[in-house]
């Protein structure tokens, strides 16, 4: 079986790296008057020339493709089909924004908690408690319970979609999410969701190889939102599965992508704004800005943009790596959380302060 599953792995990640280099050549092939959309004048882009923006197209085909084949002789079952059926209107309505056919922020939001719905109708799976007193109270009556779910991870699945913008953010920290949540299941004995989780990061791998470092393509409202969708459900399927864990420990595992939005939620409801308002103050693009302001000047973009998510990656896989240890300890965890918090709100003051600085300064 471990040979099977090995096999497995490999065509994962050959279907995912085949299918991106198809795409690229087709996007750098088509007729530049068929383009529907320009990314570069959008206020949050990161880059300079205009990049694919459908990499979850491959994703999406080597999880089906090489796998469904396999689902008889490896530990995956029909629960496998379910997830990825779940997943496909948010994939379309997201794939639909990146081929240039426009889908508002609300549209495709309505289309996570769509998706997040039929996993719920599918598997009977929700999110079974969060530890935190009061909430978890009220969460005994299934209507809020599996509200507060879908809730939860439509806004999860949707920043996913916030940090794909430097090249390799989102898709390392996908992987990262993904291997944490496959330790997990090994510790707790959940075979199928250990390997499902593994084949994912084998598919998310097979794009990375062109979207890090020079940005040939990136995962795309579909992509993003697809795998933000795996990663959350399989986490909440996971909790209900062994019930030893504590959820607060899912959060660190998910840390930056969840401090991000939330600082972003925060950030307009000060500013006065639309909390789907985008803008160009997340994280990775203020450390982005700050690499081109503080240190290799103007139009250094193509450099700043991999490097920046070089340097935010160790400290977005640090809570995920605490979060594995941690992960039935719950008192622990909460001291973990304020921590890594504290650190995240103080680097980002740091780095709003030195480009302020500078910007005076030149």
């Amino acid at each position: 079986m471990l040979n099977n599953f090995t096999v497995e792995i490999s065509i994962v990640f050959v279907i995912s790296l085949l299918s991106i280099l198809v795409i690229i050549i087709w996007f750098a092939h088509r007729k530049s008057e068929s383009i529907k959309r320009n990314d570069i004048k959008a206020v949050q882009a990161s880059h300079v020339k205009p990049v694919a923006r459908i990499g979850g197209l491959s994703v999406v085909a080597a999880l089906v493709i090489a796998t469904v084949p396999f689902l008889e002789i490896t530990n995956i079952r029909p629960n496998y089909l379910l997830l990825l059926l779940s997943a496909f209107p948010v994939f379309v309505i997201g794939l639909r924004e990146d081929l240039g056919y426009f889908s508002s922020p609300q549209v495709r939001l309505m289309a996570a908690i769509f998706s997040g719905a039929v996993f719920v109708s599918l598997s009977g799976q929700w999110l079974p408690r969060t530890d935190i007193p009061g909430l978890d109270l009220v969460m005994q009556w299934a209507p809020i319970g599996i509200g507060f779910s879908l809730f939860l991870a439509a806004r999860i699945s949707h920043a996913f979609n916030l940090i794909d913008g430097l090249n390799g953010l989102s898709g390392f920290i996908a992987v990262g999410i993904s291997l944490s949540l496959a330790a997990i299941s090994h510790q707790m004995g959940l075979a199928e969701h250990c390997d499902v989780l593994l084949i994912l990061s084998s598919a998310i791998a097979g794009f990375l190889v062109f979207n890090f470092p020079f940005g040939k393509i990136f995962l795309g409202d579909g992509g993003a939102y697809f795998i933000g969708h795996i990663l959350v459900w399989m986490a909440i399927s996971i909790l209900c599965a062994a019930p030893n864990i504590t959820p607060l420990a899912m959060l660190l595992i998910f840390f930056f992508p969840v401090a991000d939005t939330l600082l972003a939620i925060m950030r307009r409801v000060y500013l006065g704004v639309p909390i789907l308002y985008p803008d160009r103050l997340h994280f990775h693009q203020l450390a982005m800005r700050g690499i081109e302001i503080v240190v290799l000047g103007q139009k250094r973009r193509h450099i700043a943009n991999p490097l920046a998510a070089a340097l935010i990656l160790p400290f977005a896989f640090t809570p995920m790596v605490v979060g594995i240890f941690l992960v039935l300890n719950r008192g622990k965890v909460i001291i973990a959380l304020l921590l890594f918090t504290a650190l995240f709100l103080m680097t980002y003051k740091i780095c709003m302060g030195l480009i302020c600085r500078f910007r005076r300064f030149g």
